[in-house]
C-alpha cells in the first residue's frame, strides 16, 4: 500500500464527527450516515490486495478479531439492530408530533446520563420506551395539595373536606370541646357518612361515659351510633348504651339478638329461658315463649326421629328419609316436619301436629293449609278428603274449608293430583268464572261442560267440542246434551 505522508497526516488528524454544542439536533440517522461515510472513506487509503499485510483496529483502538472486539461487536449489532426499529418508528411521524422535552430532560439529566465514560444520552435515548432511571428533578406538588395533611384545617373545613371524600386527619382534634364541635359540624351537614365517620373517632378517643353523656343530648347522633353497632355487632357496647339511656326494652331485645351466635341447641334453649323474665312488651315476652318452647320441642322431635331413622323400623323413614334437622327451624316449617312424618299420632305427644297448633295457638287456615301440602306430597287423598269432611248434627257430610276452594286446587295440582280429584274440588269453587278458568287449566273436562249445561249456554259448549278430542267420551257427552230435547238453550 502507498500513501504520501501528507495523506496520513490528514487521515490522523481528521474526523468526520463533530463536537457537542446545544444547537445541535441529536438525529441518530444522520449521525449513523456520517459514520458510514467515514467508514467507506476509509477504503480509499486500503489497498485491496494487501489486507493481509494491514492489522485492522476498531474505533475503540482494539484490533478487529481480538476476544474483547468479538464481545463488544456483539453487542453493538443487538443493540444496533433495535436502534433501527425504534428510528423506523419515529420516522414514521412528523418531529412536530415529539413531545416537547420537559424539565425532566434538563441540562442536568445530559452531564448526569452518562452511559459511559465520554459519552452523553441522547434526546432519542431519553425518550425510548426502556424503562431508565431519570436523573432530572420532579416537579414539586401544588403547596394547596399538602394542606390535606397539614393541622391547620378548621372542624368546618375538615368535615367539608371528608365530605367531598378527601383524606383529613381527625387527630389534631384532642380537647373534648374541638371533638364536640367537630360532632355538630358534621350533624350540621346532614351526611350520615360523615357522621358515622367522626363517631367512630370520637367512640376510639373517648372513654364510654364521656361518649354516653354527649351522645344522650344529641339524638341524631346518638341514633346513627345505634344503628352503626348494630351493623358491626358490638353487643357489648350496644347493651352498655341502652343502659345508660335506660330504654329497658331495647337492652332486651338487644340480649335476645346474641342468641343468633350461638350455635349448640341446648345451649342456645338454656340463653332463651334468661330471655324470658327479661323487660319485654307484652307481645314480645309471648314471642320469647314460644320461641322457648318451640326449640324445647324440636330437640325431643330431632333426638327421637333420629333414633327411629336410624332403627329403619319406621315405613315413612325408609320411603322417605329426612333431608335436613328439623332444629332452629320456624313454626310453619316445624308443622309441615310434624303433619308429614307424624299426622296420625295422637294429641298427647309433642310431635303430634294437632298438639302444635293447640300450644301455638296456630290459625285453622294456616294449619289447613300446611297439612295439606304436606299429605299432598305423601299422595296422600284419604287424609285430604278428612281434611275437608265435616259432619253435622243430623249426620250430613259436606265438605268446607276455611280457605277458598281455588287454593285447595293449586296446591292439589302442584302435587300432581289425579284429574278425578281435581275435579272434585274445582266443583266446589262458588265463583262461575273462576271454575271454568280452573277447569280449562287443569282439563277438567267434565266440569267445563256441566257448568255450560247449567248456564245453558249452547254456543260455549259448540265452542268447547272443538278444543275436545274427536270420537272422546267428552265429545259424545256434549253431543248428548246438545241433542237432548229437555234443555232449553238461551241462545
Amino acid at each position: 500500500m502507498n500513501r504520501t505522508k501528507g495523506d496520513e497526516e490528514e487521515y490522523w488528524n481528521s474526523s468526520k464527527f463533530k463536537a457537542f454544542t446545544f444547537d445541535d439536533e441529536d438525529d441518530e440517522l444522520s449521525q449513523l450516515k456520517e459514520s458510514k461515510r467515514a467508514v467507506n472513506s476509509l477504503r480509499d487509503f486500503v489497498d485491496d490486495d494487501d489486507d493481509d499485510d494491514l492489522e485492522r483496529v476498531s474505533w475503540s483502538g482494539e484490533p478487529v478479531g481480538s476476544i474483547s472486539w468479538s464481545i463488544k461487536e456483539t453487542a453493538g449489532n443487538s443493540g444496533s439492530n433495535h436502534e433501527r426499529e425504534q428510528l423506523k418508528s419515529r420516522n414514521s411521524f412528523s418531529y412536530a408530533q415529539l413531545p416537547k422535552p420537559a424539565s425532566t430532560y434538563s441540562l442536568s439529566s445530559f452531564f448526569r446520563g452518562r452511559t459511559r465514560p465520554g459519552s452523553f444520552q441522547s434526546l432519542s435515548d431519553a425518550l425510548s420506551d426502556t424503562p431508565a432511571k431519570s436523573y432530572a428533578p420532579e416537579l414539586g406538588r401544588p403547596k394547596g395539595e399538602y394542606r390535606d395533611y397539614s393541622n391547620d384545617w378548621s372542624p368546618s373545613d375538615t368535615v367539608r373536606r371528608l365530605r367531598k371524600g378527601k383524606v383529613c386527619s381527625l387527630e389534631r382534634f384532642r380537647s373534648l370541646q374541638d371533638k364536640l364541635q367537630l360532632l355538630e359540624e358534621a350533624v350540621s351537614m346532614h351526611d350520615g357518612n360523615v357522621i358515622t365517620a367522626v363517631l367512630i373517632f370520637l367512640k376510639r378517643t373517648l372513654s364510654k361515659e364521656i361518649l354516653f353523656r354527649e351522645l344522650e343530648v344529641r339524638q341524631v347522633a346518638l341514633r346513627h351510633l345505634i344503628h352503626f353497632l348494630k351493623e358491626i355487632g358490638d353487643q357489648k357496647l350496644l347493651l352498655d348504651l341502652f343502659r345508660f339511656l335506660d330504654r329497658t326494652e331495647e337492652l332486651a331485645l338487644s340480649h335476645y339478638r346474641e342468641h343468633l351466635n350461638i350455635q349448640d341447641p341446648d345451649k342456645r334453649k338454656e340463653f332463651l329461658k334468661t330471655c324470658i323474665g327479661l323487660p319485654f312488651s307484652a307481645e314480645d315476652s309471648a314471642h320469647i315463649q314460644d320461641h322457648y318452647t318451640l326449640l324445647e320441642r324440636q330437640i325431643i322431635i330431632e333426638a327421637n326421629d333420629r333414633h327411629l331413622e336410624s332403627a329403619g323400623q319406621t315405613e315413612i323413614f325408609r320411603k322417605h328419609p329426612r333431608k335436613a334437622s328439623i332444629l332452629n327451624m320456624p313454626l310453619v316449617t316445624t308443622l309441615f316436619y310434624s303433619c308429614f312424618y307424624h299426622y296420625t299420632e295422637a294429641e298427647g305427644t309433642f310431635s303430634s301436629p294437632v298438639n302444635l297448633k293447640k300450644t301455638f295457638k296456630i290459625p285453622d287456615k294456616q294449619y289447613v293449609l300446611t297439612a295439606l301440602a304436606a299429605r299432598a306430597k305423601l299422595r296422600a287423598w284419604h287424609d285430604v278428603d278428612a281434611l275437608f269432611t265435616t259432619k253435622n248434627w243430623l249426620g250430613y257430610t259436606k265438605k268446607r274449608a276455611p280457605v277458598g276452594f281455588h287454593r285447595v286446587v293449586e296446591i292439589l295440582h302442584k302435587n300432581s293430583a289425579p284429574v278425578q280429584i281435581l275435579q272434585e274440588y274445582v266443583n266446589l269453587v262458588e265463583d262461575v268464572d273462576t271454575k271454568l278458568n280452573l277447569a280449562t287449566k287443569f282439563k277438567c273436562h267434565d266440569v267445563v261442560i256441566d257448568t255450560y249445561r247449567d248456564l245453558k249456554d249452547r254456543q260455549q259448549l259448540l265452542a268447547y267440542r272443538s278444543k275436545v278430542d274427536k270420537g272422546s267420551a267428552e265429545e259424545e257427552k256434549i253431543d248428548a246434551i246438545l241433542n237432548s230435547s229437555q234443555i232449553r238453550w238461551k241462545n
